[in-house]
């Protein structure tokens, strides 16, 4: 029996999903597996129990992912399970940037008790007038999950899309659409764009990324739209960009006490994966992610463990070992299985920077003996017993 201990709310329709063999606790040291959404676990002891961390979503800040790994704790998170969420408030920023919804709506609210308010808004409208997205010019920075929804919709709603990333993967280029352009210098979306949205993950290397530089580059006008990250953009630049009438608008799902209430910001209180069926989606796949980790050792979507899969386990037997990325190590595993008259059927190493993962499928069982040698190998970090 598995127990897994929730650590926010998490929508029932990805909980009724674990079988029989599972049961929730809430006693966080007994538990095998974390469910998690925005609660912080910075300053959080984990037990020698835990075995694994699900991200019911997408950013993993709140999460000490380098302890993890060195307790050997993997941690998931559940990249495009929010995405279609997300996509659809780009585009609702992106409406309200350009037609002044916002400010009509305000006007009625201001004129309900006038008699003549039909009359009358036919003479305000002019105030709210704007433009409309077909025929503008879109830069999509980033085309993972959300970026490639955001490129190929965008082209539905008649606009010239330029998508830029680099490190693009092979599904998500076979993914994006054919009439979005795909461009190696970000530089030219700076410069010819009407809307820019930014859709990359938070590292040291974009961080503020969307900087002076960068605004400096931009065309007059110009839509900034960030619903990925707050610190990926360096907030004072836009708003200068603002006041120097540069930047039209900037969109950003982030606001705080730098952008909040500023002319030209429209900001939304972060709601980009808040709808009903984002969080079902994202419970969903973090309880698939558990299951298949605990009871076949596989490992997908992993933020600080390499991604590893050996199927369903068929062998009589299958050993986890979580261990640093070091050379020799194989060799030392299969020396002490043979030592014991274990026979590896089939073997999988994986490795992300420091942190390796090895899967082996053994035609026996293994003793309490043989997993104790296994743990003292130096640079072993954990080994599981998978079955």
């Amino acid at each position: 029996m598995f127990k897994y201990h929730t650590l926010n709310a998490i929508s029932p329709k990805g909980l009724v999903k674990f079988s029989n063999n599972y049961e929730q606790t809430d006693d966080a040291d007994d538990a095998d597996a974390f469910i998690v959404r925005s609660a912080k676990l910075h300053d959080m002891q984990f037990s020698d129990k835990l075995s694994c961390i699900a991200r019911a979503g997408a950013g993993v800040n709140n999460i000490p992912l380098d302890k993890c790994a060195d307790q050997g704790i993997v941690v998931f998170n559940t990249p495009g399970a929010n995405a279609n969420a997300v996509k659809e408030l780009v585009f609702s920023g992106m409406l309200l940037a350009s037609r002044d919804i916002i400010g009509s709506v305000d006007w009625v609210l201001d004129n309900k008790d006038d008699a003549d308010i039909s009359k009358d808004m036919e003479k305000a409208k002019k105030n709210f007038a704007g433009n409309e997205l077909a025929g503008k010019k879109l830069g999509v920075i980033g085309l993972g999950a959300i970026g490639q929804q955001v490129a190929n919709t965008a082209t539905h709603f008649g606009m010239e899309v330029l998508g830029y990333d680099p490190y693009i993967s092979v599904n998500a280029a076979w993914n994006l659409s054919r009439n979005v352009k795909h461009i190696a210098n970000v530089d030219d979306i700076y410069r010819e764009c009407d809307f820019i949205t930014i859709h990359v993950p938070l590292l040291d290397s974009t961080k503020g990324m969307i900087n002076k530089d960068a605004v400096d580059k931009m065309k007059q006008g110009v839509v900034v739209l960030n619903y990925a990250r707050d610190l990926l953009v360096d907030e004072q630049a836009v708003l200068d960009g603002i006041r120097a009438g540069k930047i039209k608008h900037y969109v950003t799902d982030f606001p705080n006490p730098t952008t909040a209430g500023q002319p030209g910001v429209i900001a939304t209180s972060h709601l980009g994966a808040s709808t009903a069926e984002a969080e079902e989606n994202c419970a969903m796949m973090a309880v698939d992610e558990i299951m298949d980790f605990l009871e076949n050792g596989n490992v997908t979507h992993s933020v600080n463990y390499p991604d590893c899969n050996m199927g369903v386990c068929t062998a009589k037997g299958r050993l986890a070992i979580l261990h640093h990325n070091n050379p020799g190590l194989i060799a030392k595993y299969t020396t002490i299985l043979g030592d014991a008259n274990v026979n590896v059927s089939d073997l999988t190493n994986k490795s992300r920077g420091d942190y390796a993962y090895s899967l082996l499928d053994l035609d026996s069982e293994v003793s309490q003996d043989v997993v104790d040698k296994l743990s003292a190998v130096p640079d072993v970090i954990r080994v599981r017993v998978v079955k």
